[in-house]
């Protein structure tokens, strides 16, 4: 069980996030800060052949819509996702996967190229 509470850093901010309850029985765990802001959840999913296990982490504001200039409450979420065999595939092997992925995209030229839509 991930502990209570979670503490992260976006940007230079470091956030803590306390557990509440959870409406699903999937979600394992999920984490919010007192103003509502920033939610971090944990997830895992099982089938008959693979696991599934997910973080994300999910910031709300509001913003003024381009178009009508209305104030309209927005999210954006960053999601990792480990999908998994039952069984050939030990955690250091998983780890080694996610580490790769995860630094490429810390990059700041992945990122650039990510978010400006190129595939």
């Amino acid at each position: 069980m991930f502990t209570d509470p979670q503490t992260l850093t976006v940007d230079t901010a470091s956030l803590v996030l306390a557990r509440q309850g959870t409406s699903s029985p999937e979600t394992l765990g999920r984490f919010v800060t007192p103003d509502g802001e920033f939610e971090f959840t944990v997830r895992q999913n099982k089938t008959a052949n693979r696991f599934r296990r997910e973080i994300r982490l999910t910031q709300k504001k509001v913003a003024a819509d381009p178009i009508s200039a209305i104030n309209k409450e927005l999210s954006a979420s960053a999601i990792v996702v480990v999908d998994e065999p039952r069984w050939g595939f030990t955690d250091e092997e998983l780890g080694a996967l996610l580490v790769a992925i995860t630094s490429y995209a810390a990059d700041g030229d992945t990122q650039g190229k990510l978010f400006g839509g190129e595939s």
